[in-house]
């Protein structure tokens, strides 16, 4: 039957048809169906053993029948648009996007708030008064994380992402040891772009400021996946936040970063051959959280900026197969895009075709939008049709995270949640963080000329260390002082890094190679010769 068929309208026969088959075949109902049929029951058995104030008498008559449709559908609806209603854009209220939410779009009425439902049974509140089903939906799907699995036709990957978010996206508590974690990463993002803007005025870098919850975010999805079985990340990204995040995800040393933007450059076709340094790639070895032993990889893009995309599935298709014998479970692609290309650039859906065919699996890529909410010079809304950049992920029944990107730890839950579901699954997912871009498309150029309401705000707005810093200090996780230790001591290690490279000349750097590579050389002039004997 049709998975989505209980919003039609209330009909009674055919809530009594449901009722029967729930008796008889209850597979053949969608599961919503059989929770809400199991509250109604638990409610009968109640109501036949002993009258009790916290539960509301069962209902007998049609119109009550009709009501308790009404807020399946209400339910229904905060699932399915919710994600409209979330507080996602940290600039200014959302868009009106016509969600169709609330109790006057589903014949509900203010005083059908004290009336107890055995529909808050989908949500685990069952028998409850509506304005707790309310309230509950409201935490879930209207707060800094908006959240689109609805489309999603395989109903197995539908009741897990569904059920997992409504059970921990609305209380989810990090210890003290990860906030101060997610904390550092901020810290060491903000204060590196910081820096370079003070100290290498007027050069291009395409900076992450405004956007520098990528850094923890990165961080956090690296030590879950390694939690989780990973063992080598692949990146590919254009030009913003890529010199933070070869800074601080890559530990690319910040004085070979402060050398390029002094000018020198050391040639090395691993990483990438006299380009620019905003197009240079970088292998690590580092270590995760757990102590895992993991290998990132950021893939060199000479533009444009989605071009890179299939090279790094095809590099992670490669490793995987070579490496880990087909195990995908062991390599992870991460592809982070700016939403103006994600949702401008063709490419991005001949990708997006190639992603379930078997001759092309690389385990499902993890999505990281750095949503600036502009392409150059241009508003989303004359840039394109789609309600968001990340439309091309319901054509291949992804699941979709929009997240606030001033909420620091919005942020790491969506990440994380997206790790688990790749590794779970196998399949493609988005995360979606909406932020700002502090300057121009590059340090040179003057935004206020194109977009002067937009750059109004963002002169007026914290940056999200400074946010979270507050945020943390007011809960009692971190004291002021030390906040400003962790600032002052990550000034003075690049202050010493700079003067480091302006005292003297630095050697080539040399990447970590993977074990295949360990006893391998780069060639030299003399090795050409002489041809080497290649008869059979």
């Amino acid at each position: 039957m049709n998975q989505l068929s209980y919003i039609s309208n209330a009909e009674p026969a055919v809530i009594d048809h449901y009722y029967q088959l729930y008796k008889t075949n209850p597979q053949e109902l969608d599961p919503s169906w059989q929770r809400f049929f199991e509250g109604f029951d638990l409610a009968q058995q109640f109501g036949n053993q002993q009258p009790d104030a916290n539960i509301s008498n069962t209902p007998t008559d049609n119109s009550q029948l009709e009501k308790e449709l009404h807020v399946v559908h209400l339910i229904h609806s905060y699932r399915s648009r919710g994600h409209l209603l979330a507080k996602t854009n940290p600039l200014k209220p959302r868009l009106q996007r016509e969600a169709g939410v609330g109790l006057n779009f589903h014949d509900l009425k203010e005083s059908d708030l004290e009336q107890r439902f055995f529909a808050g049974t989908l949500i685990g509140l069952p028998n409850a008064q509506l304005k707790d089903i309310v309230a509950k939906l409201e935490a879930i799907y209207c707060r800094g994380i908006g959240f689109e699995c609805m489309h999603i036709r395989n109903t197995e990957i539908r009741e897990w992402c569904k059920q997992k978010f409504e059970q921990e996206a609305h209380n989810y508590n990090f210890s003290i040891d990860k906030k101060r974690r997610i904390f550092n990463k901020l810290n060491e993002a903000v204060v590196f772009e910081s820096f370079l803007h003070k100290r290498y005025v007027g050069q291009k870098r395409f900076s992450l400021e405004g956007g520098e919850n990528t850094i923890p975010a990165l961080d956090a999805i690296i030590n879950k996946a390694a939690e989780l079985g990973v063992r080598r990340f692949a990146i590919g990204m254009a030009h913003r936040g890529r010199l933070n995040v070869l800074a601080n995800t890559l530990h690319k040393t910040y004085e070979y970063i402060f050398d390029e933007f002094e000018g020198h450059y050391h040639n090395d076709f691993q990483f990438g051959d006299g380009d620019v340094k905003y197009h240079l790639g970088f292998s690590s070895k580092t270590k995760a959280v757990g102590g895992q032993d993991v290998y990132v990889s950021l893939l060199p893009n000479p533009s444009h900026l989605e071009a890179v995309n299939p090279v790094l599935q095809g590099y992670v298709k490669g490793k995987g197969d070579l490496i880990y014998g087909g195990d995908f479970k062991q390599i992870m692609p991460i592809t982070i895009h700016g939403d103006a290309a994600l949702a401008g650039q063709g490419v991005v859906y001949e990708l997006a075709q190639m992603a379930n065919i078997p001759a092309y699996q690389t385990g499902g890529t993890l999505h990281f939008v750095i949503n600036n909410q502009i392409g150059f010079t241009t508003n989303f809304w004359d840039a394109r049709s789609s309600d968001y950049s990340t439309a091309v992920g319901k054509v291949i029944d992804c699941p979709i995270l929009h997240v606030n990107g001033d909420d620091a730890e919005a942020v790491i839950f969506a990440v994380e949640f997206a790790t688990e579901f790749r590794q779970k699954f196998g399949k493609d997912v988005f995360v979606d963080m909406v932020c700002y871009r502090k300057y121009g498309h590059n340090e040179s150029d003057e935004p206020r000329f194109t977009n002067p309401k937009m750059y109004d705000l963002i002169a007026q707005h914290a940056n999200a260390r400074d946010i979270y810093r507050d945020e943390l200090i007011k809960n009692g996780s971190m004291e002021a002082n030390l906040a400003k230790e962790m600032e002052k001591s990550f000034i003075k290690l690049l202050d010493d890094r700079q003067n480091m490279v302006k005292q003297q000349e630095l050697k080539p750097i040399v990447g970590e190679k993977s074990p295949q590579w360990q006893n391998r050389t780069h060639g030299s002039a003399k090795d050409f010769e002489q041809s080497p004997k290649t008869a059979v």
